[in-house]
């Protein structure tokens, strides 16, 4: 986080921890307002890898989930870095602003994954390298988010979701939500003009509640504790647009098309809902009640405004459609499974 963008922070009344905004002081209200209300976030709790260069495009199309060639000024995509298991090491939001391939991920997950990248580099020209401190991001939700993005950054915002509109000095991606929701990248004083005038009718929220507007979307993160644990069609990620399976080969490519033609799927994502006031850290384990053994683990979880908690879980299809679910143990915490925005359908 740029020092200057934190003062600023700070000074609308941020409170934060290891570089993460927690709160605007009022943390239930928040919670409140990012269900139903207009409210935006700072993102810097989620970290960005640049990637530049003569060859970059095709480093990338080598490298990833989804085909690389469908990235503009005007579309960008979900994607994923997988072992040659076909297990992610890393999901994350590709798009681009001028010659430069922004990917924006989870902050733990970063540093691994451009390590890795950097070891397949060898003669290609072309750059990798930590920025996260480069552009300033902002999120912003609500019913009223389209037409507070287009009166504080001038322009018309993306209607379709992956689609990216260049608004004067802003860079705006439309991502999945339950009501209209936006990603902004931009320099430091342009994000503080906007910020400014969202302040006015919207209210400002804490990374949590961002990340429950993720889960309310059925949108997968990968943190540390959850590297490697899922392969891409486990997290649904190839109903989300985020799997070609058109495209070259990459790592693991070959496990996820097996997966996909041969309709070995056994495990998906679902939403789940559970009567507690903690949120289970992601990589915690869901079981069948009677049961000892796994039959799933949590993708993330954060507490949910009308009580209880929401969550994300990779489960075993038969475990989620039939058994009585728990967290932790098999006499842990109930979880109901809850409705996705989404089928569960396999994609082409």
């Amino acid at each position: 986080m740029k020092p200057e963008w934190k003062e600023f922070l700070v000074d609308a009344g941020a409170e934060l921890n290891n570089g993460c905004v927690v709160t605007f002081g009022n943390p239930e209200r928040e919670r409140r307002m990012t269900a139903a209300g207009n409210v935006f976030c700072d993102l810097s709790h989620l970290g960005m890898l640049a990637v530049y260069g003569t060859d970059a495009q095709s480093f990338l199309q080598n490298q990833f989930t989804n085909d690389l060639g469908r990235v503009d000024a005007t579309h960008s995509q979900l994607n994923a870095y997988c072992t040659p298991k076909g297990r992610m090491l890393a999901l994350f939001r590709i798009f681009q602003r001028g010659d430069t391939y922004y990917l924006r991920m989870p902050r733990g997950v970063l540093e691994p994954a451009l390590e890795r990248l950097q070891k397949y580099v060898l003669m290609a020209k072309v750059t990798l390298e930590d920025a996260s401190g480069a552009l300033v991001r902002v999120g912003l939700s609500g019913p009223d988010a389209i037409e507070e993005l287009e009166k504080a950054a001038g322009g018309q915002a993306p209607s379709e979701i992956d689609a990216v509109a260049t608004l004067g000095e802003y860079t705006v991606i439309r991502v999945p939500g339950p009501m209209p929701r936006f990603e902004v990248y931009g320099e430091l004083e342009p994000m503080k003009t906007l910020w400014n005038r969202l302040n006015v009718h919207c209210a400002p929220i804490g990374s949590g509640d961002w990340a429950l507007l993720d889960i309310l979307a059925g949108v997968p993160n990968v943190y540390p504790e959850t590297v490697e644990a899922f392969v891409p069609q486990m997290a649904n990620l190839e109903i989300l647009n985020g799997v070609s399976f058109k495209k070259g080969c990459y790592p693991g490519q070959e496990i996820v098309a097996r997966m996909q033609y041969l309709g070995k799927v056994k495990r998906r994502m679902y939403r789940l809902h559970a009567d507690s006031s903690d949120a289970p850290a992601p990589g915690t384990e869901v079981f069948a009640a009677g049961k000892d053994e796994s039959v799933g683990k949590v993708v993330d979880a954060q507490c949910h405004p009308d009580g209880g908690v929401a969550l994300l879980a990779v489960l075993q299809i038969e475990a989620a459609e039939q058994a009585k679910l728990h967290l932790g143990s098999a006499d842990g915490t109930r979880a109901e499974v809850q409705t996705l925005p989404y089928p569960l359908e396999m994609a082409s």
